[in-house]
């Protein structure tokens, strides 16, 4: 398999996933700038929408959208429980957080990047990561993970996605449980070997 990524974006999280689960990939990176591969490969060639992640599989297939992605690495190394099994209620509640994490905190975080985007409107946007930061805060208050006491596939997303907030004046240093449930990601061995193997670690 092929992991296409750029540093540090949204594709970290099925970089953790991959090293979570032991399976051979390729990491290939893929600038979100220029949209080249290191070779000079125009990216928009392997994927039309131009962004990451991508996974590339065995035999070809191309697969994207990071909450796609990582649960079809969970399935293919079930006994590593990355995932719930398919088809219980417990898989739907990974998919409720995948899906809160996509489009309540990853696209609300978009505008804060953009420098186009003008201070009124970015402080419309940081109140609202504020408001559903304080309920990711409340739903890990008594657990150490998104859905319980063992690591998922949505922790790797929100770990990614949280981390954001260092680079866009969002302040979560407010917010324990959350500091916590991130204290506890970092620490983990295959967190520590994505970030590095994407040069965010020393």
């Amino acid at each position: 398999m092929k992991l296409y990524y750029s540093p540090g974006a949204c594709s970290l999280s099925p970089h953790i996933v991959l090293k979570e689960s032991g399976l051979p990939f390729q990491a290939v990176m893929a600038s979100t700038k220029t949209h080249k591969l290191a070779d000079g490969t125009d990216y928009y060639t392997i994927n039309a929408k131009g962004y990451v992640p991508l996974l590339e599989l065995d035999d070809g297939q191309r697969l994207s959208e990071g909450p796609a992605i990582v649960q079809y690495i969970a399935d293919q190394v079930p006994d590593k429980k990355l995932a719930p099994a398919a088809g219980t209620m417990e898989r739907y509640r990974l998919m409720e957080w995948l899906n809160f994490i996509s489009t309540e905190l990853h696209k609300s975080f978009s505008p804060l990047f953009n420098p186009d985007m003008v201070d009124a409107g970015k402080a419309v946007y940081r109140a609202r990561l504020l408001d559903r930061f304080k309920w990711v805060d409340a739903q890990l208050e008594a657990k150490p993970y998104t859905m319980g006491e063992n690591f998922s596939v949505a922790d790797a997303y929100l770990f990614v996605v949280a981390g954001w907030g260092q680079y866009v004046g969002l302040d979560l240093s407010g917010f324990k449980n959350l500091q916590a449930f991130l204290g506890r990601m970092a620490a983990r061995p295959a967190v520590q070997e994505a970030m590095k193997a994407e040069g965010l670690l020393k």
